[in-house]
């Protein structure tokens, strides 16, 4: 079993907690802290946004989180040459997210192979076309890396029988329509789509986009449901923070949410 899927479906007596960060922001090295930080604090498992300008399923916090780390100039190859670095020092595992024209920038066999040394153990790209999903499915199994694939609230139930086929491991299930971002309601429609999956599946289930409260995690986490992933609340959070208090503001931040979806 890929060790993503493994993480969540281990967390038998909660939600498993996935905190986004977006790599470069504010600094490489104050993401390095971080991630130290979120693997000693409750993260399960940490998902790493790779900064792109044009990021359509994010909203205006990680895009001005990917803006500023791009104006930094950062980019792919300092990101996993900071990953093999940390890596092996964490515990927790971690899952890269980004679109995919970079992937087709670089190469999708290269992308794949490159983040496979870094250490990464999974993939997940909002934007996939349905029509490369196989090829990059293949490579990602090749590589040992779990290709992490997206169902909507609005999707049909043929739609979602066939990413179910298609998925290799956990499913990433889109809490809202939209872009992700603060103070969004659950979708009504989560509950059965969760149930209809469920039925269909034992895969994992992670749940994410708009999440942004410990009360809405909590509601989050009575669903079902294997993971709940926290982003833009946690790019406010580094937002918000003195400098000098980023990475002790984030772990506590990160503690908190973690009991809110144990209780």
């Amino acid at each position: 079993m890929n060790i993503i899927s493994e993480t969540l479906q281990n967390q038998s007596s909660s939600c498993s907690l996935i905190p986004f960060i977006t790599a470069g922001y504010p600094t490489l090295q104050t993401t390095v802290n971080i991630i130290y930080a979120l693997d000693s604090k409750g993260a399960d498992i940490i998902e790493l946004g790779i900064p792109y300008s044009d990021a359509l399923a994010d909203g205006p916090t990680i895009q001005d989180a990917s803006k500023a780390a791009i104006k930094q100039g950062v980019h792919l190859d300092q990101i996993l040459d900071l990953l093999k670095e940390v890596i092996p020092k964490i515990t927790t595992p971690i899952v890269i997210f980004t679109y995919y024209n970079p992937i087709l920038a670089v190469g999708t066999m290269s992308f794949i192979s490159k983040v496979s040394k870094s250490g990464v153990k999974g993939l997940v790209v909002p934007d996939l076309p349905l029509e490369e999903m196989d090829y990059v499915s293949q490579l990602c199994f090749s590589f040992k890396i779990e290709l992490i694939l997206f169902i909507a609230p609005t999707s049909s139930e043929s739609r979602v029988t066939s990413i179910l086929a298609k998925s290799p491991g956990c499913i990433y299930l889109v809490s809202s329509n939209g872009v992700t971002g603060m103070g969004q309601q659950v979708d009504k429609q989560i509950g059965p789509l969760v149930k209809f999956i469920k039925s269909k599946t034992n895969k994992s289930i992670m749940l994410g986009f708009g999440i942004a409260s410990l009360d809405q995690a909590h509601s989050a986490s009575q669903l079902n449901i294997d993971g709940i992933v926290v982003g833009s609340a946690f790019i406010k959070q580094i937002s918000n923070s003195d400098y000098n208090n980023i990475v002790v503001d984030v772990g506590i931040f990160c503690q908190n949410l973690k009991s809110a979806i144990s209780k």
